[in-house]
């Protein structure tokens, strides 16, 4: 569905980006990430979970650094969707993925009885750091001064998330 398709049907406010907003969500998307590696060896569905959320903050942050918010009642599938509108074809693959990983997540909430394989979280890890990653790039050409860092030298004192080198894949 194309942005258009979305505003039509009153699923999405324009609104006027908020960058300080944008980086408390990717700060966290980030730290979430870090979560769900530690989490990884105690409980692969929690660590599942926790990679879908970091990947849902990021996506929130796309969406406001184009000046969007999402409404009505399916907020996080609106999310999802309207995030790989915003990234393109080249990331269409993730997007997929990132809807499959919502749905199991709704899934394992609701009802507990399908495991998630430790080699899908493993991938569902590398791919949310694809993800916010890019958005991370997205955010930063719409607002070059926006304190966000992955990995750089820059120190992290300033407020923006930075994705450790080893988490990078």
């Amino acid at each position: 569905m194309s942005y258009e398709a979305f505003r039509e049907q009153g699923l999405v406010d324009e609104i006027r980006p908020d960058f300080r907003q944008i980086s408390t969500l990717l700060t966290r998307s980030v730290k979430d990430l870090e979560t769900a590696q530690a989490t990884l060896n105690i409980d692969e569905e929690w660590a599942y979970a926790i990679t879908y959320q970091a990947m849902l903050r990021a996506a929130r942050a796309l969406l406001l650094a184009e000046g969007l918010r999402p409404r009505g009642r399916n907020l996080q599938k609106t999310t999802v969707l309207l995030a790989g509108e915003f990234l393109g074809e080249g990331f269409k693959a993730l997007v997929n993925k990132f809807d499959q990983m919502r749905r199991k997540r709704e899934h394992f909430m609701d009802r507990s009885d399908r495991p998630i394989p430790r080699y899908e979280v493993i991938g569902a890890l590398k791919d949310a750091r694809t993800f916010v990653e890019r958005v991370v790039q997205v955010a930063r050409a719409r607002n070059p001064q926006l304190a966000l860092r992955l990995g750089d030298e820059a120190s992290t004192d300033r407020g923006g998330p930075e994705v450790p080198a080893k988490e990078r894949g």
